[in-house]
């Protein structure tokens, strides 16, 4: 697959999360006890966090305003694009597995955005190998 491809690619995982995790932050920050987005907050039994503030903060300004901005990097195909996919694929799995450590798996999104990070991470990865066999 060739590097414009492949930013293309990356651009649009980067846009599906953008457009999911932007709505729901915004949500658990105005209503910070999770019933906007179907949730309770027996989940955070055991957990730091005795609402869904903070999480929702996270939500929306890292996988949120940050998967946002890496969309215009990748479309724009800039170098900084594959440091962008590699942290914020990473983010997301560990945003992903923590959330399912705390609450258990609770909903299908789960698996879904997991998967979705690991093809962030491979598709910056990729991007990564491919520019350093270009040099």
């Amino acid at each position: 697959m060739k590097r414009n491809a492949l930013l293309i690619t990356l651009g649009t995982v980067q846009l599906i999360v953008a457009i999911s995790a932007i709505p729901a932050g915004i949500m658990l920050i105005q209503t910070p006890d999770g019933s906007d987005l179907g949730l309770s907050l027996d989940a955070l039994t055991g957990s730091p966090f005795s609402d869904y503030l903070i999480p929702g903060i996270f939500l929306l300004l890292v996988n949120g305003l940050g998967s946002l901005i890496a969309t215009f990097v990748s479309f724009k195909k800039k170098k900084s694009a594959v440091l962008l996919g590699i942290g914020l694929g990473l983010f997301l799995i560990f945003w992903i597995l923590i959330q399912v450590f705390i609450t258990g798996w609770v909903s299908f999104l789960q698996p879904l955005f997991l998967v979705v990070g690991i093809i962030e991470l491979v598709l910056a990865l990729w991007l990564k190998k491919l520019s350093a066999t270009q040099l």
